[in-house]
């Protein structure tokens, strides 16, 4: 006596085929091809917001804050220019009714040790600024650091004219009939070399340009997702 024959089960030829066509739902979390090599775009996203980064309008508050930022610092360059930039001697004498004023040492160099003293300020606050923008902010952005170079310049301009408020008055004439003939005084606080106001946003750029590059995040590589499995050649 024989024992019945159990029938095989359906084969499934969806089960390995490599040939069968996809479906037409696509999977939750897919992404679709645009046509564009090398990048793949979900539908969740619009052109000004990428994916897991913040969007343009937030990019632009926070270059905003940034540029407000670094322009109030440039009250603590103003002081410092104020306080460490070298005096420059100048003396009064009377002809007459008509007060003449020189310079005391006519070869000296403190005029240009006020420029050389702004400069490096600058230069050093702009690294501090582009450091401290670098560590709260490490993803950057082209608004960042626009945000970074105009805050700069607005910095810069703000301590000058600090500077010059803080330091002796402007009316040299006024103040040599004050102090009397043949006595010496300081000079007012006078940029002479305009292009100092670039210092602070020219190292603020620099140095966050290589922090970026050198400690910044790296965007993953998005490439284009198959529709249809992998077959090998000739198969």
């Amino acid at each position: 006596m024989s024992a019945p024959l159990t029938p095989p089960p359906p084969h499934d030829p969806s089960a390995h085929d490599p040939w069968q066509p996809p479906s037409d739902t696509p999977s939750a979390g897919a992404h679709r091809y645009d046509g564009k090599p090398g990048r793949a775009t979900s539908p969740r996203h619009g052109w000004w917001q990428e994916p897991g980064g913040p969007g343009l309008a937030k990019e632009i508050r926070e270059a905003a804050v940034v540029a407000a930022a670094v322009a109030v610092g440039g009250v603590l360059l103003g002081v410092l220019w104020w306080w460490l930039a070298p005096r420059v001697p100048l003396v009064g004498d009377a002809s007459g009714t008509a007060w003449v004023v020189y310079l005391k040492d006519s070869e000296g160099e403190q005029s240009i040790g006020v420029d050389g003293t702004f400069t490096l300020l600058a230069l050093a606050c702009g690294a501090l600024s582009a450091l401290v923008v670098f560590l709260v902010r490490r993803r950057g952005g082209v608004p960042l650091v626009v945000g970074l170079a105009v805050g700069g310049l607005l910095g810069s301009v703000l301590a000058w004219r600090l500077g010059v408020w803080l330091g002796p008055t402007q009316d040299v004439i006024a103040h040599a009939r004050s102090v009397g003939k043949g006595v010496t005084f300081d000079a007012p606080l006078k940029l002479n070399a305009k292009g100092a106001l670039l210092a602070w946003t020219f190292a603020a750029l620099v140095l966050h340009l290589g922090l970026t590059a050198l400690f910044g995040p790296r965007d993953p590589e998005d490439w284009p997702q198959a529709d249809q499995p992998y077959a090998p050649h000739g198969t």
